[in-house]
């Protein structure tokens, strides 16, 4: 059964068309709610309350375009799970763009001393940008839905292609794509958490903002080693990454300085999305800690080709143009036999 090629069926257009489509109306709500109160408020615009509006607009930005990128990198990979991903994903967006309702009201109100003179009539101005948001967000969020559940039949067979028929072997590389696919989320979280630290609380003279620098590097080489570890099944890095991530794990303590009585001040406006993204971004971590053990201990067990083997790049699977000599393209003719149908070989 020949996989199709990329964006050559309707639910593939369909769905990259919808994402991009709601990513261009939701940042520009996003960036209009940024340009009117940075005109409104004018020089006190860089008043630590305020600060969450361009925290806001950093995050969806980066959002929308890491959503789109996975999208894509799903779709090229014939990846049923990532899609999957996606849908949980822009489900949390929904999550995220909802509390931003919350959080830049307490930006506007709750400015000490008064930054505006009239925080009712700013807030009229913007807050019709903010309820629009998630309402994008999840009604393309059905629409995504509908296109997924077409693109899950035609990508059913993909896996078949890649480890053939033995159900050993099909579960061994499921497990695998979700820990990539985790992989792929936890980088999300982390720089959405470190974005959010950079831009709204820490001061630049301080020691956690150095900490948290030198911590972005350190990560991201995480990330990668523990991708291309689980992927060329390379054990002793595969062991140092799973170290690595259970350190990882302290990033939980950064909740204690949200809600503490001496810092809890620094966060008000920011308090609520961070607690989310910190919080998810452990369960993530813990998650993909749980898979990779899974994945660690199939290592040497036969699946090391298939991980390896890139669906977007092989020609192998995608339909191959048909010459006059194909057997299986001629016509039926009387006392010369069947035509010959096409063959799925289970090995």
């Amino acid at each position: 059964m020949a996989v199709e090629p990329l964006f050559s069926t309707r639910a593939q257009k369909a769905f990259i068309i919808t994402m991009f489509i709601e990513a261009i109306v939701v940042v520009t709500m996003v960036a209009l709610t940024f340009g009117i109160v940075e005109a409104d408020v004018g020089a006190d615009f860089s008043h630590l309350g305020y600060k969450t509006l361009p925290c806001y607009l950093a995050l969806f930005i980066l959002a929308e375009m890491f959503e789109l990128i996975m999208a894509l990198d799903a779709l090229r990979l014939r990846n049923v799970i990532q899609l999957m991903g996606i849908v949980i994903f822009h489900a949390a967006l929904i999550v995220f763009s909802a509390l931003q309702v919350h959080e830049t009201n307490v930006a506007i109100f709750n400015c000490e001393p008064d930054c505006v003179s009239d925080p009712n009539h700013l807030w009229d101005k913007v807050e019709r940008f903010l309820i629009v948001a998630p309402c994008i967000v999840a009604a393309s969020w059905f629409f995504l839905m509908f296109w997924i559940r077409q693109l899950y039949a035609e990508f059913g067979w993909v896996i078949f292609h890649v480890v053939g028929a033995n159900p050993k072997f099909k579960s061994m590389y499921q497990y695998y794509q979700i820990f990539i696919c985790l992989l792929k989320f936890d980088f999300f979280c982390f720089v959405g958490v470190t974005m959010q630290l950079l831009i709204v609380v820490l001061n630049k003279d301080s020691a956690e903002f150095g900490v948290t620098i030198a911590a972005i590097p350190v990560v991201l080489l995480l990330l990668a080693g523990c991708a291309s570890a689980v992927k060329h099944e390379i054990k002793w890095l595969m062991a140092v990454s799973l170290a690595l991530m259970i350190a990882a794990m302290s990033y939980l303590y950064k909740l204690d300085r949200f809600y503490a009585p001496a810092t809890e001040e620094e966060y008000v406006s920011t308090r609520a999305t961070l607690t989310v993204f910190t919080v998810v971004a452990f369960l993530l971590l813990l998650t993909t800690f749980a898979i990779g053990i899974k994945c660690f201990r199939d290592f040497d067990k036969g699946l090391h080709e298939s991980k390896t083997h890139d669906l977007g790049r092989n020609s192998q699977y995608l339909p191959t143009p048909k010459t006059p000599g194909d057997m299986s393209e001629r016509p039926y003719s009387p006392g010369v036999g069947a035509p010959l149908q096409p063959q799925i070989s289970i090995e």
